[in-house]
């Protein structure tokens, strides 16, 4: 029996996760859930399955959860340092898919025990790549990613020598403003920048599909994962999310992944690997698709898209700046602070102003001088909206 922790179990990538286990429940040992605000579903999914501990990131909630999970052996724990103690529990695999740079410190923590990190917590590379990876080195521990586009790639590498590989291209749906014009965007709601056209995702990582952050995002978690240069990788958009990757060799050949747009495919794959197993996946019918669509991405409508090439060539702290800002510049868009736009425009001055004063370089990443960054990014956002 395989021992598993869930860390973001309420967010859809861990009500996915948690889909696969209910199917299979006998061949695991569930012994951490972590999650938000979401009382309610947290001590339900806990209860089910049978885990040690619920642990909610909210200290303020830690009356509520214990509330809920009375009288079920379940035991109750909130706050940061909760966390990082549900991490240090012994597990054989981790779902870390706690959203933000909140997710860095917990995968960190357990990749000491030598665990696998199945990773969808893209934000842990951004900020922290080399540190994150090297960790995973150190402890003899293994990271599998879970977003959809490295997932397609891992599997288009099985077999392959890496440096055969000539490019990678990493595919986005556009989201719904992809045939936006900019004057449009710069009236675009919040409401409307929430209605993915493809993939059922959270408030937050639909707001950053629509603005191309996650796709920016995504650029720099192919480079620090993989060790591609910046130049190897592109992006095309791709309405229909059939195609999440392509790895393109040097005698020519494209290596695509297809699927229907769904994140048990790649959830699935972590999860079973190095084996495949069923899914409860749709297969996808060619002949109804009829035919797939790409085309060029528009950075001048996007700028999120050279940002991320900008931040590559900075390097140092600049991932953990650029996720910052950008982390912030959501909260003011959700919060209907700012227009649609606006989130660009601050990560941008943000990045602009710690690369011009120095702030960016370091001889070495570390926990401490990427949360300090983050930390200083984010009141910079919010400076700059207030003056």
């Amino acid at each position: 029996m395989r021992r598993i922790s869930i860390f973001g179990s309420t967010g859809s990538i861990g009500q996915s996760t948690i889909d696969l286990i209910r199917r299979d429940r006998e061949a695991y040992d569930v012994v951490a859930l972590t999650g938000g605000g979401n009382i309610d579903l947290l001590a339900k999914d806990a209860i089910e399955l049978g885990a040690k501990v619920a642990v909610t990131a909210y200290e303020d909630r830690l009356a509520d959860l214990k509330a809920a999970l009375a009288g079920s052996g379940v035991q109750a724990a909130a706050g940061e340092h909760a966390l990082i103690e549900a991490a240090d529990r012994e597990a054989d695999w981790i779902m870390s898919a706690i959203v933000g740079s909140a997710g860095l410190a917990p995968g960190l923590h357990a990749l000491r025990h030598g665990t696998t990190l199945a990773l969808a917590n893209k934000e842990s590379l951004v900020t922290a790549g080399p540190l994150l990876m090297q960790s995973a080195r150190s402890h003899g521990a293994r990271v599998l990613p879970v977003d959809s586009e490295h997932s397609a790639v891992f599997q288009g590498l099985v077999g392959e020598d890496q440096s055969e590989v000539e490019r990678v291209i990493i595919t986005a749906s556009g989201g719904p403003f992809r045939d936006w014009s900019h004057e449009q965007l710069k009236g675009a709601t919040l409401a409307q920048a929430c209605k993915h056209p493809s993939w059922d995702m959270g408030q937050r990582i639909t707001i950053d599909s629509a603005s191309m952050f996650n796709k920016s995002l995504e650029i720099i978690e192919t480079r620090e994962y993989f060790g591609f240069a910046p130049e190897q990788i592109e992006v095309l958009v791709h309405p229909g999310s059939y195609v999440h990757a392509l790895v393109g060799f040097r005698d020519g050949a494209l290596m695509a992944h297809l699927g229907a747009p769904d994140m048990r495919h790649a959830i699935g794959y972590a999860l079973h690997w190095p084996e495949r197993r069923d899914l409860p996946v749709a297969r996808l019918d060619l002949a109804k698709v009829g035919q797939l669509r790409f085309e060029a991405p528009d950075e001048i409508r996007f700028p999120a898209l050279r940002l991320a090439r900008e931040v590559m060539e900075l390097g140092g702290l600049a991932g953990a700046v650029f996720n910052a800002a950008k982390e912030a510049a959501l909260d003011l868009f959700i919060a209907q602070k700012i227009g649609f736009l606006d989130m660009a425009q601050l990560v941008e001055q943000v990045l602009t102003q710690m690369s011009a004063g120095g702030m960016l370089k370091v001889t070495a990443l570390s926990l401490d001088n990427v949360l300090a960054a983050d930390k200083e990014a984010r009141a910079r956002v919010l400076a700059l909206k207030a003056a």
